[in-house]
């Protein structure tokens, strides 16, 4: 299959087009420049934005894909409130002129063009705690979460017309390191212990005790979620198969990316104290108003396609991240 892949010099996006070379498919990376970053071995570097609507159409045009990670995009929460028009103007419409690139090149053979969109558990809010599941309703709290869903209805929508077979995967928190490249983000938690452990952070800030619960996916299950996803999307991954969380608004298939184990801060403090053989210097905060427990129902993503995290235990996402 020749796959293109959005963001594939991201730090999930490089993941995916590695797990999908390794795979045998063939793969370019579409991406605005390397900043350092070069794609895996075996995929080829495609140059351009998606938010250039000429230029999307004319590479996919040209090289006529039969799938598409779509993985482009801006990410951070508390950024898209100071800049709500750039996440919508990424987030959506990048989206936009992907979907239109690919009406206008038509169908690969008899098949529909298979996408899978990258989303995020923030769509789903944080006044919810425990383990959520696909089918409740999206509650996005900021544009980065209101841009993303967005994009899963306008995804869904064209899925519901079969010009695309499509599925969309909401990320959890995604972590560790492969082939060397880590999740630098300085809004993480993980990033930030190991700052710390390396002496670049005075400390790590933790609100409240410690004991709030969250879940970390190794960024290498996240790419193999992402292969399964392509390889089984179909003719039938259409809005037939929305799910109660966007069936009214023209969702198509959504499945949690997630572990649904959760750890608590002082758990991962500690094994990071484990791995690392160093102290990490803590500073507590007051508690914010925010869910103690919030992790995925991953169980219909498990079950539809079979997937299976074998690099999430806590030890070997801070011990990849930490080499």
């Amino acid at each position: 299959m020749r796959v293109l892949v959005t963001g594939g010099l991201g730090f999930i996006g490089r993941a995916v087009a590695r797990e999908l070379v390794s795979a045998g498919h063939r793969v370019d990376v579409l991406s605005r420049g390397t900043g350092g970053v070069e794609p895996p071995a075996g995929a080829d570097l495609v140059e351009g934005d998606v938010r250039d609507r000429d230029r999307i159409a004319a590479v996919v045009a040209d090289r006529r894909y039969d799938g598409i990670c779509h993985l482009a995009g801006l990410i951070r929460g508390r950024d898209s409130i100071a800049d709500p028009l750039s996440y919508y103007d990424v987030n959506l419409g990048g989206t936009v002129n992907l979907l239109a690139a690919v009406k206008a090149a038509g169908p690969v053979g008899q098949r529909p063009v298979r996408v899978v969109f990258a989303s995020t558990s923030i769509v789903y809010g944080s006044q919810r705690t425990g383990a959520l599941s696909e089918d409740l309703p999206p509650a996005p709290e900021n544009p980065y979460g209101a841009s993303k869903v967005a994009a899963e209805q306008l995804i869904g929508y064209h899925a519901a017309t079969g010009e695309i077979s499509a599925v969309t995967l909401r990320c959890f928190n995604v972590a560790g390191a492969v082939d060397g490249y880590a999740d630098t983000d300085p809004t993480r938690i993980i990033p930030n212990v190991l700052r710390a452990v390396r002496g670049e952070l005075p400390h790590v800030s933790v609100n409240g005790d410690g004991s709030a619960v969250r879940e970390f996916t190794h960024v290498l299950d996240v790419a193999s979620a992402f292969r399964l996803a392509l390889e089984a999307t179909g003719a039938g991954a259409t809005g037939a198969k929305a799910t109660g969380a966007g069936a009214g608004a023209g969702v198509g298939a959504v499945y949690n990316v997630g572990t649904g184990r959760g750890v608590s801060v002082r758990e991962l403090i500690a094994t990071a104290e484990r791995v690392t053989g160093r102290r990490v210097p803590v500073e507590h905060l007051p508690p914010k108003p925010e869910p103690h427990t919030l992790v995925s129902d991953p169980r219909r993503l498990m079950t539809e396609f079979g997937w299976v995290p074998t690099h999430s235990d806590l030890d070997e996402i801070i011990g990849s991240a930490w080499s």
